[in-house]
């Protein structure tokens, strides 16, 4: 018989068989499933309408979770403490308590210690593009459930670089890879982190128009991310010290691939899509502006990894021990003398703490730090003359509250 004489229920027949032939092989079925348009014992995983039944019923207990007459943070936070409990309880059975507890106390240890800007600018930014949509608890959980999805991002990014950077805290506490019962399970643990995102985007965003239009910018966000850490190890590559790659143009180049997008770009975007915005000129302009905002911020970043007091910042600063190519490296490279750059050749890249204060003695000797004081001052400055001339005046407020945030910050 040829293929064109199949008629569609012969099709349809097949594709069934395959389907139950695939639910026979994974071998794990679910029973009840009153009013499944599929048959009645189905991978839970491959069924549309138990997959549908649970984000409602997930959606639901996030109503009642939340209490909207909080301040953001706290209601923001009331968010995250519903995520992980409704993924433990369902995946309780499926993958036992050891792993689902691990989990949790994983994402408890990685996810919400930070200051959670990135995640409260969706929040933030959602309120400025529409605050009637925002009094409305579904659109105010989607907000929150974004902007922790970049939260998630940033711990999944994070987890990575500090095993990658050898880094020794994070956040006032060990970096996760250094605790005594984790050690390189944080490699798996981390890709965990990221996988937990598009579970929480499905359960709680799915049913929104936007919603592909939110994975889209949360992969091209992540490999923009990725690029960017790439970038930074080819140029560093471990146990090799080549001043040549150590530009503020390479630099430039690293920090806005490596930070800008998930930082300032992705909250922006998921905000705006949430709201209904579909001019492109929208999101053009939004990249311009965050990618701005973006390089000034990984710049106060160098500057408080060599500078910043552990106790406020929260890490200990190793820039200078793992040669990395940052701001204050390329500008000392710029300005050093033949002895100067005797000692940055002898000492930069050193993980041991005479030369660590060799090369900071250089620094101090070019005033680097009251260097970036100016050039804080004058990228502020050029930020806002950018916003006002260049930003429709109801989008303005969204690009200052990043301002007011990092302008001058101390950690």
């Amino acid at each position: 018989m040829s293929l064109m004489a199949v008629d569609s229920k012969t099709v349809a027949a097949v594709s069934a068989g395959i389907a139950v032939g695939a639910a026979i092989t994974i071998g794990i079925v679910h029973s009840g499933c009153t009013g499944c348009p599929w048959l009645s014992k189905l991978p839970t995983c491959l069924c549309p309408y138990m997959s549908s039944k649970r984000n409602n019923s997930a959606l639901a207990k996030m109503r009642a979770a939340i209490d909207m007459s909080k301040p953001d943070k706290d209601s923001f936070m009331d968010v995250y403490h519903q995520i992980v409990k409704e993924e433990r309880e369902e995946n309780l059975a499926v993958h036992g308590s050891q792993t689902v507890d691990w989990i949790k106390e994983m994402s408890d240890y990685n996810v919400p210690g930070g200051k959670l800007n990135r995640g409260l600018a969706v929040v933030a930014s959602s309120k400025i593009l529409d605050p009637k949509g925002m009094q409305s608890k579904d659109m105010y959980i989607a907000a929150c459930v974004l902007g922790w999805g970049i939260e998630w991002l940033q711990a999944f990014f994070l987890v990575a670089d500090d095993i990658m950077d050898h880094s020794l805290t994070r956040r006032g506490q060990p970096c996760w890879y250094k605790v005594e019962k984790v050690k390189l399970i944080a490699v798996n643990d981390s890709c965990i982190l990221e996988a937990m995102i598009y579970r929480m985007l499905k359960k709680y965003t799915s049913h929104l128009p936007c919603y592909v239009d939110i994975l889209e910018v949360f992969h091209e966000c992540t490999y923009a991310t990725t690029v960017g850490q790439l970038m930074d190890m080819l140029t560093v590559p471990e146990g090799q010290i080549n001043f040549d790659n150590y530009t503020l143009d390479r630099h430039r180049l690293i920090v806005t691939w490596k930070t800008a997008f998930y930082t300032f770009y992705l909250p922006t975007a998921c905000a705006l899509h949430l709201c209904g915005v579909k001019k492109q000129s929208a999101f053009d302009t939004a990249r311009k502006i965050c990618l701005i905002i973006g390089e000034f911020f990984q710049v106060q970043d160098d500057v408080l990894d060599c500078y910043g007091d552990p106790a406020v910042i929260g890490k200990i600063g190793t820039d200078i021990e793992d040669n990395k190519c940052s701001w204050l490296i390329c500008q000392a490279l710029k300005r050093a003398n033949k002895q100067q750059l005797t000692i940055l050749q002898n000492n930069y890249g050193k993980a041991n703490k005479d030369a660590v204060a060799k090369v900071k003695a250089v620094y101090q000797d070019m005033k680097l730090k009251q260097l970036f004081e100016a050039h804080e001052d004058q990228t502020h400055s050029k930020i806002v003359k950018v916003i006002e001339t260049e930003v429709p005046t109801k989008l303005q407020p969204i690009y200052n509250w990043y301002l007011q945030r990092i302008f001058k910050r101390s950690k």
